[in-house]
């Protein structure tokens, strides 16, 4: 990652993800502080992911990325989170945000996810998802507390949504993100990622964690429904694209072979334009 690089390469970034619609609404410090966020969440993300690398490697990269955000609030030099710099100065950026994250994908390097308890997948999301939404909502200029709540729920539906749509991606790579409360419900022995992504019993293995997904978007919607001060586009909008993907989900199934439901980017333009509109 270059430490030096520009708003524009930045977007460059930013353009392919279901995110861009809802920040490229936002004025311009606070769309270029987002832009910088997700090249950090990405940066460490690809780490995590690394097929190629070893897992030592891979933790030595993380480390120094942990040891940079580090040196940037203490005043140090920053190396690779200049990136993140000014963003941090302008919106009071939380260096523990950074840090969870940082944490989270260290859980994949550390052995591939697989069948974790509840308690440890949602310690997970935590770190993977909500912790990015902590770091966004200051951006947004929401009120601490209520945007971490938002994060809170919003991160975790998001995530258990990507889980579930991922299912087949994960097991190619040796992990496995569903529940061993909920595979041990349903019956599915844990063998191995592919046996377990493949055995007809995992529809029930996935309804809970849906049910939970649900209910961790109507809390957040509930939330924006009260309309808190701050730019909310981008969470009103990955919420009302997000959560119809759960339903379609639900209604074909899991059980294999499974199509994967990708978000239509013309509707998601139509819905940033929309909430947009009537915000």
């Amino acid at each position: 990652m270059n430490p030096k690089a520009t708003p524009a390469s930045l977007q460059a970034q930013v353009s392919g993800s279901s995110f861009y619609a809802g920040m490229r609404v936002l004025p311009k410090a606070e769309r270029e502080a987002m832009y910088a966020v997700y090249a950090f969440c990405r940066a460490v993300d690809d780490i995590a992911d690394d097929q190629q690398g070893d897992r030592a490697s891979r933790a030595v990269a993380l480390q120094q990325w942990r040891d940079d955000i580090e040196a940037l609030y203490a005043g140090g030099d920053p190396g690779q989170a200049a990136l993140v710099a000014d963003a941090v100065r302008q919106f009071d950026l939380q260096k523990d945000d950074f840090v969870a994250v940082i944490d989270g994908m260290a859980m994949d390097v550390a052995d591939d996810v697989r069948w974790p308890p509840f308690e440890t997948l949602d310690l997970y999301c935590d770190r993977v998802a909500s912790a990015v939404g902590r770091l966004s909502v200051n951006i947004f200029g929401m009120e601490r507390a209520t945007g971490v709540a938002l994060s809170h729920h919003l991160g975790r539906a998001l995530q258990f949504t990507n889980i579930l749509r991922d299912i087949d991606e994960d097991a190619a790579i040796g992990r496995v993100y569903l529940a061993s409360e909920h595979l041990s419900a349903a019956g599915i022995p844990l063998t191995s990622p592919p046996q377990v992504a493949n055995d007809p019993r995992i529809d029930a293995a996935c309804r809970p964690l849906a049910v939970i997904a649900h209910d961790h978007y109507a809390k957040a919607n509930a939330i924006l429904a009260t309309r808190p001060h701050g730019h909310l586009i981008a969470p009103r909008l990955m919420a009302a694209v997000y959560a119809p993907i759960l339903s379609r989900m639900e209604k074909a199934g899991w059980t294999a072979p499974r199509t994967r439901i990708r978000t239509n980017k013309p509707a998601l333009i139509l819905t940033a334009l929309r909430l947009w509109l009537f915000r």
